[in-house]
């Protein structure tokens, strides 16, 4: 107990310091006072009796510093000082705290920002969704070829046999059709298993989720649950929209629930506007009815492994039941076997293209967060090194060396907490920031890529910068300790590169950003590269004067046989509009977010290995389809309009096709078998790219879509007519076939292109941006050594004048010496980014990790800027009296 009241005094004493300090003074002088009487009684004179009084009670200062120690914590105490003083210190030097914060702010901002991006998008990328970490993507893999998707009968399997895995469930993303007026929006949604929201851990705030028997049957059980935003911006917020209806692809749909506002679904990149249960598949899905089809591979998902299971393991145990599917349904899961993926790794949607990215973009901010705490470290010494007076005062009146270290130390850390909450308001600002760089979002489609500034990214991001300023404040801290009493008068004229230890500190931290900034100025030069390589390339098709648009039948109900009238017509129609050159359908268009059909082949004289299963993707398209995209064949004919379900089925393939399955043959006459139909080849066309210009050559071929045909379909427009008359002149088309019916606004088939792109526009993007801050830091570093080197070497350059030397000769000399630097840092810049550029090879489009140019555009803009941060102060140089420089 009294170690506890002594504690609890302490920790008092720090709050009432004052108080305690008047009430002691108060006291001491009260015992003075008693002594002084006591001495008077015994016959002195007054002021002989007090200074006897004040010599018994003893040195009374001493007894304050005392009596405080024991009432307070000295170290808590001297802290309180120290920042005190620190900001008073602060307040002094306006320049060089607004500078310092300044760079610390742009350091620790991006950091916070980029670790906010990691956590929303990578880590933890589902607000209100439970046990986050043992969440797993799972996808279906097929033998010797890319990934695909998994059947809703095997899913049922993997779920009803496996022990180390909670639950599964299906998130396939969807869209449905809103109509206004003569335009016709998307809305996003998701077509989810029974047990979605259940799993997750999410309830809706109003109504309810889905019940296990609405996600059975063939469109058994139209009910869906809204989006808070759906809620608030559709329905105003109806609080009674339980129990209401809406259309959802023409079918009417029950609202049973309204998910959380904060619950945005489980497919990173995009905001769901609904959810529907697996029953209402075949309802948004032209392709027919799947649930019972093992051939089928469609679904998306997730699974949640057990408490203390790993990854490995579950993998194990997924990929045992797969064989055994193999075994029991040889026809169609031959060659197929599954694999779990951690979330950042999701391969169906956004994460896994943009994972590599943000990595990148981690440990780009850390080296500007490096180069700031650089630059803040040469400012302090620099000023530091001004108060050289200060210091050795303190230290000639006896402060110890350890105690001036505590007080820059202090000074420094109050610099990274002002810094800090700058940072988090920068990154609170950027956390969305991503969305920017992305492609602009289709009306009705809300693009979602969310920062999380959680309890994590916050303690996180206080904990580097802290620790980084920490580091960085200790080194000059340590240098202003080490003061010379006895020559403490004498100034220093050190250089640049030589001198004393304070002058290779200064010279060291500057090394540090001038190679930071390098590595950053050539991984910008070759992603800026290989974007210019990505947009300039072909991919195989001609995208000049092509528009694209959809009228969506299969939201408004149409069957198969009015579809088929319907699309007829209406080509026929495009085809005939003024400035129209051609037309054609297609049921997906090339680098859209849809795939193609993909399917098991069969091909009539090859023989396939014992576990081989060919597969191929493939796209149902109509004549005219080639010479609209400007697809040159190699051999044989394009589909004509007697490719009808009349006729024999027939097929083109690509190059790579042909070349695999009859090298060395003529294919034209040869057939292939795709679900018990067999097709002759009329035709081989030019490889083209399908979905992205990074993807390997793959196998693919078309076929007509009158003998494939789908109710949903896309137009493909050739025309010189801009997108907007395009749209206008397709409104009136559709509307003299249909009144009830509007086209998507026709869009460039360039724009689709280019927006696939999207990896490599943001890591350019970040990397140009981060670049250019890491840049000016390491001007302002330059320019902050050069110019303390010119007012430490007053003398010597005064001397140099008086002895002849001319303003060029001055200007010469003060340049080369931070040129020296500027090289010294980039040779190391080159080496290591030698090193970490190669991390880039993924995202880099037919450009070397090594390419010169990158490298060349780096060494000439450091060296400019270089330049230009060391005129300046070699020109203040060259303003120096002789006369006056001799005086010091």
């Amino acid at each position: 107990m009294p170690r506890l009241r002594a504690w609890f005094s302490r920790l008092l004493g720090l709050f009432r310091k004052s108080r305690r300090d008047a009430e002691m003074t108060e006291e001491i002088q009260t015992h003075v006072d008693l002594l002084t009487e006591r001495n008077i009684a015994a016959g002195m004179l007054p002021h002989e009796a007090r200074n006897a009084a004040l010599r018994q009670f003893g040195g009374i200062e001493q007894t304050k510093e005392i009596a405080r120690e024991q009432r307070v914590w000295r170290w808590a105490d001297e802290f309180v000082q120290d920042i005190r003083y620190g900001a008073r210190m602060l307040r002094r030097t306006p320049g060089f705290s607004i500078l310092a914060i300044l760079c610390l702010t742009l350091g620790i901002g991006t950091n916070a920002a980029a670790l906010s991006w990691i956590e929303g998008i990578l880590i933890r990328p589902y607000p209100l969704v439970a046990h986050q970490d043992r969440m797993v993507a799972l996808s279906g893999t097929i033998r010797g070829a890319e990934r695909s998707g998994l059947s809703y009968p095997d899913l049922l399997d993997f779920e009803k046999n496996s022990t180390l895995f909670e639950s599964f469930i299906v998130d396939k993303i969807t869209g449905t059709t809103l109509s206004a007026g003569d335009r016709a929006e998307r809305s996003v949604g998701g077509i989810v298993s029974a047990n979605y929201f259940d799993a997750l851990g999410v309830r809706p705030i109003l109504g309810r989720g889905f019940r296990p028997e609405e996600g059975a049957g063939r469109n058994a059980h139209p009910v869906t649950v809204i989006s808070y935003m759906t809620w608030k911006n559709r329905y105003k917020g109806d609080p009674d929209i339980v129990g209401k209806t809406q259309y959802l692809n023409g079918v009417q749909h029950t609202i049973i629930g309204v998910a959380p506002e904060q619950f945005h679904g489980t497919f990173i990149g995009y905001s769901f506007n609904f959810w529907v249960p697996t029953s209402m598949q075949e309802t948004f899905d032209n392709t027919g009815y799947k649930l019972e089809d093992r051939g089928a591979r469609w679904v998306e998902g997730y699974a949640f492994l057990r408490p203390g299971v790993t990854r490995q393991q579950g993998q194990a145990e997924l990929s045992a039941i797969a064989k055994r599917l193999e075994n029991d349904f040889p026809e169609t899961d031959r060659g197929h076997g599954i694999e779990i993926f951690p979330l950042w790794k999701t391969p169906f949607n956004a994460a896994g293209g943009i994972s590599t990215t943000l990595g990148i973009t981690a440990a780009v901010v850390f080296f500007v967060l490096l180069i700031a705490c650089a630059n803040v470290s040469n400012l302090l010494l620099a000023r530091s090194l001004l108060r050289r007076h200060e210091m050795t005062m303190r230290l000639a009146l006896g402060a110890g060396r350890r105690r001036l270290i505590k007080q820059l130390f202090t000074e420094g850390l109050l610099l990274s907490l002002i810094a800090a909450l700058g940072g988090i308001a920068v990154a609170y600002w950027s956390r969305n920031a991503l969305v920017l760089a992305f492609p602009v979002s289709v009306p009705g489609i809300t693009i979602d890529y969310p920062g999380q500034l959680d309890w994590r990214v916050l303690l996180l991001s206080v904990a580097i910068c802290v620790g980084s300023t920490m580091l960085f404040a200790l080194m000059p801290a340590i240098q202003s300790s080490h003061v010379d009493l006895s020559g403490a008068l004498k100034s220093e004229g050190a250089g640049v590169v030589g001198g004393s230890g304070r002058s290779r500190l200064r010279s060291a931290l500057v090394l540090v950003q001038v190679s930071l900034s390098f590595v950053l100025l050539a991984g910008t030069g070759l992603l800026l590269q290989s974007l210019q390589q990505m947009q300039n390339a072909s991919p195989g098709f001609s995208t000049n004067n092509v528009i694209m648009s959809v009228v969506d039948l299969f939201s408004a109900g149409y069957k198969l046989d009015r579809a088929k009238i319907f699309h007829t017509q209406l080509l026929d129609r495009v085809r005939a509009l003024p400035g129209v050159e051609s037309a054609a359908l297609t049921r997906v268009t090339p680098f859209s977010y849809n795939p193609p059909s993909s399917a098991p082949i069969e091909i009539d004289g090859y023989q396939s290995a014992p576990d081989e299963q060919p597969n191929a993707d493939y796209l149902q398209v109509s004549e005219d389809y080639f010479s609209t995209l400007g697809i040159p064949l190699v051999v044989g004919r394009e589909f004509t309009k007697n490719d009808d379900e009349n006729s024999p089925r027939v097929a083109i393939i690509n190059e790579t096709m042909a070349g695999k399955y009859w090298p060395g043959k003529d294919p034209l006459g040869q057939r292939l078998k795709v679900k018990d139909n067999w097709m002759q080849i009329v035709g081989v066309a030019k490889n083209v790219k399908i979905e992205t210009k990074l993807e390997p050559p793959r196998s693919f071929f078309y076929v007509p879509v009158r003998q494939n045909f789908f109710v949903g379909n896309a137009l493909l427009i050739r025309t010189r007519q801009t997108p907007g008359a395009i749209t206008n002149a397709l409104a009136r088309e559709v509307h003299a076939l249909d009144p009830t019916l509007a086209p998507y606004a026709a869009d460039r088939l360039q724009e689709q292109v280019d927006g696939r792109g999207y990896t490599q526009r943001l890591a350019a993007t970040l990397l140009a941006l981060f670049g250019g801050m890491a840049l000016f830091l390491a001007a302002i570093g330059l320019y902050g050594v050069m110019s303390y080197s010119v007012s430490q070497s007053t003398r010597e350059l005064g001397v140099r004048m008086a002895l002849g030397a001319s303003v060029r000769d001055l200007l010469r000399l003060v340049i080369s010496r931070g040129l020296r630097l500027t090289i010294a840092g980039i040779v190391i810049g080159t080496v290591a980014a030698l090193l970490l550029t190669r991390l880039m090879a993924n995202l880099l489009y037919k450009v070397s990790p090594r390419d010169p140019i990158a490298f060349g555009a780096a060494l000439i803009i450091l060296i400019a800027v270089a330049l230009v941060a060391c005129f300046l102060p070699a020109r203040r140089a060259t303003r120096i009296d002789p006369v006056r420089a001799l005086r010091i």
